[in-house]
């Protein structure tokens, strides 16, 4: 066990040090388990116990650029470099469900839920009972095409409790996952499957804290970390870009001038997850059921389709052979007889009875389909409630009325299906009937037959197909013959109610699905666009000058964004209404930024609220820069609980015979001699060179320094729940230490 120098600190214990396979590019603790998940430079993700136990072992195929935890550790979503989120089983690593709402690497991602019990209106506390399982047994799951690989349809593995229980929203607390790429687009998703905002940080005007009078625009911007507030009323966002001034030619696409490229910080207001989690929370649980059981009947048609497809081309295929065969040996014979021919030695192929078994899945998930469009035409009619977020009752009753369509579809697609494999089994009595008879084998236990369907299978089913053109997708209404009589009795039903579309019998079941898809999206795209309208910035500050744009998928400095909460009302400016949080930004200062503060970390606390506490007359925003002791770089930075901060240092004085040494330092927050930063007018707005008088300086023999026998990288893990630290050497070395040390063995030390 290794000790430290000085025998006046106590060391942080080296829990143990491990090699690694290859070199750690991000790494993130679970908040509830000893697990640490691991992305390797070739995207590869690892998940080890606590004791270096590894788990599972997933690549994806494609580049990570970011990782984060689920707040109850159950699951875990991966930024990928194409603009997916993907989002994994903690138990076995396997796909439950794949977000494509970014077409740019996502770059950062938060996942962060609701502290609070959801209470109604009375302030009593309400749970979401989902009534769907009184009325219906549990819902099908996709079905699995022959040949395909679990997966390969970017919807769910083969764990089906797994997803049933990732989807059981109503046992979850309410959550949003927040997602930003490198094109500026940050993207919300309630419980990480149903996608509800959407924003593009270059149509916003920037109020600043130098100047609330004046506005900028960002340009060429990418998000590097995104962090939400635990009441969700606030978005703290780090990005990199060019400012300009918010003028009409900018509006218009025009930029005069040279914008000024650098790392800034802005606030979104969020406050509509929380004002309205409630309604959210309902809207959510049932879309996303809807959506799955959508993903059910797709699969479930295409499926059909093909073994369907596949059974009569191997029908078919013998028959020409057989008909080739017959005009070879020079027999003159009728289509029937031909027919008779090539199902003489035939039996019913694996495919045909496949599909008549395994694929009429689809019905139970129409039903529950209508069941819960049901709930939520119920819901929107609560318009004081839920036309805020966006349920339009219009375009809820319109996708109601499409799901009761798809079932009405369904019934006939059934009727006709029966009616076809009737046509069929009759069909193969006879046929093996006269088999036995031609062959002077008894027949008297065969089953009977009914020569009327016999004759009308030959006339009618022969050469044509009713099942397939049912299944197959047609892009022209009317498809489907309709007798004008028929039609008439379906429009004097619709002076009954229920449904206004008269067509839908001259529709094919895949048509009538595209319709009913069609209708769920845009119903469902309207709380998206509802709340996304309703996401506002707040504030912005420039932090610091960048010499050039940073490569796409890296961060330019260390750097996070946390938030404590505080019960101290001297606080109560940096504090929110609900949380009594505080948000602390750290970061890393270029040296080329400010040459005159080279070599330090800047710490902001009380941003969020700043702009509003501007307005009311005082100031909450507080700034302290520290200088890092000399002979030392920083290479990572993390905020740790109660307000603390673990600093991974490199060593920059080394010499040739050797890589150098590192170390690892927690500062105290509530320590350091924070800075108010006052409005200004002033056009420079860069305020940390403000700060030179004021910084600092960090002493080895004054913090709580650990030292490490190994040049370190980033990335830092710091746990807060298990109060330890996993730390990377360059050697592809992982050591895990734990920060705190026992209060007995404390005791016993001194």
């Amino acid at each position: 066990m290794e000790t430290d120098e000085s025998p006046r600190v106590l060391p942080f214990q080296l829990q143990f040090d491990k090699p690694v396979a290859s070199q750690i590019k991000i790494a993130e603790w679970n908040p509830e388990k000893d697990l640490l998940a691991m992305v390797t430079e070739d995207s590869k993700i690892l998940l080890h116990r606590f004791n270096w136990q590894r788990l599972w072992t997933i690549s994806p195929g494609r580049c990570i650029t970011s990782l984060c935890w689920r707040p109850d550790g159950k699951a875990i979503a991966v930024g990928l470099e194409d603009g997916a989120v993907t989002l994994h089983d903690v138990e076995n690593g396997r796909l439950l469900r794949s977000l494509k709402s970014h077409t740019a690497a996502v770059l950062c991602l938060n996942w962060e839920e609701d502290n609070h019990l959801i209470k109604d209106g009375n302030g009593n506390l309400s749970a979401y009972e989902d009534r769907t399982s009184c009325f219906f047994p549990p819902a099908p799951t996709v079905p699995r095409m022959p040949g395909v690989v679990s997966g390969d349809a970017s919807f769910v593995d083969d764990n089906e409790d797994s997803f049933r229980e990732f989807s059981n929203s109503s046992q979850q607390r309410f959550n949003i996952l927040c997602s930003g790429d490198k094109d500026g687009i940050i993207c919300f998703s309630i419980f990480g499957i149903f996608p509800i905002g959407k924003i593009n940080i270059h149509k916003f005007s920037f109020p600043t804290l130098v100047d609330i009078q004046a506005t900028y625009r960002l340009v060429n911007a990418s998000i590097y970390k995104v962090a939400l507030s635990k009441d969700l009323c606030h978005l703290i966002v780090m990005c990199s870009g060019e400012l300009f001034e918010d003028t009409n030619e900018s509006r218009n696409g025009k930029l005069v001038g040279h914008g000024t490229n650098g790392l800034h910080c802005f606030v979104l207001d969020t406050s509509i997850f929380w004002k309205r989690k409630n309604e959210l929370h309902q809207v959510a649980q049932q879309a996303s059921n809807i959506e799955d059981l959508t993903e059910v009947i797709r699969a479930s048609l295409s499926v059909m389709c093909k073994q369907w497809s596949d059974a009569m081309h191997h029908f078919h295929e013998k028959f020409d052979s057989l008909s080739t065969l017959i005009i070879d040996h020079g027999l003159d014979s009728s289509p029937q007889e031909e027919f008779l021919s090539l199902l003489g030695g035939a039996r019913t192929s694996p495919a045909v009875h496949q599909f008549l078994v395994n694929s009429l899945g689809e019905v139970p998930a129409a039903e529950i389909i209508g069941f819960r469009m049901g709930e939520l035409r119920g819901l929107s009619r609560w318009r004081a409630r839920y036309k805020g977020v966006g349920l339009d009752e219009t375009l809820i009753n319109d996708a109601t009325e499409k799901a009761g369509m798809l079932l009405v579809q369904v019934e006939r697609f059934i009727r006709v299906l029966s009616s076809v494999v009737q046509q069929f089994s009759n069909f193969f009595n006879w046929l093996l009937k006269c088999i036995k008879l031609l062959m002077s084998e008894p027949s008297d236990q065969l089953l009977p037959y009914d020569s009327e369907l016999l004759v009308i299978f030959l006339r009618f089913l022969y050469d044509q197909d009713p099942v397939k053109q049912l299944l197959e997708l047609s892009e022209v209404d009317g498809d489907i013959e309709i007798e004008l009589e028929t039609m008439q009795r379906v429009k004097e039903l619709v002076n009954f109610g229920g449904f206004l579309d008269c067509e839908y019998l001259r529709r094919t079941l895949a048509k009538e699905f595209q319709l009913m898809e069609s209708s769920f999206s845009e119903a469902f795209q309207m709380p998206h666009c509802t709340i996304s309208e309703k996401i506002l910035c707040e504030n912005l500050l420039p932090l610091f000058p960048l010499p050039s744009l940073p490569a796409p998928t890296s961060f330019p400095v260390p750097a996070s964004i946390s938030y404590y909460e505080d019960a101290s009302h001297a606080t109560s400016s940096y504090q929110t209404c609900e949380n009594r949080c505080i948000d602390y930004i750290s970061f890393q200062i270029p040296d080329e930024s400010f040459p005159e503060i080279a070599n330090c970390i800047g710490i902001a606390r009380g941003f969020m609220n700043h702009l509003m506490n501007v307005k009311k007359g005082y100031t909450s925003l507080e700034i302290v820069l520290l200088c890092v002791p000399g002979g030392y770089q920083c290479v990572d930075l993390s905020l740790y609980k109660e307000s603390q901060f673990v600093l991974l240092l490199n060593e920059t004085n080394t010499s040739s015979e050797s890589s150098g040494d590192a170390c690892m330092m927690i500062v105290q927050a509530s320590d350091l001699p924070f800075v108010s930063i006052s409005q200004s007018t002033s056009l420079d707005y860069w305020m940390l060179h403000q700060l030179k008088d004021s910084v600092v300086y960090l002493q080895m023999e004054n913090e709580k320094v650990r030292s490490i026998p190994h040049p370190v990288i980033a990335p830092l893990a710091v746990s807060t729940s298990r109060g330890v630290a996993c730390v990377f050497a360059a050697r592809k070395r992982a050591l895990v230490y734990i920060l705190e040390e026992d209060e007995d063995e404390v005791s016993d030390a001194e």
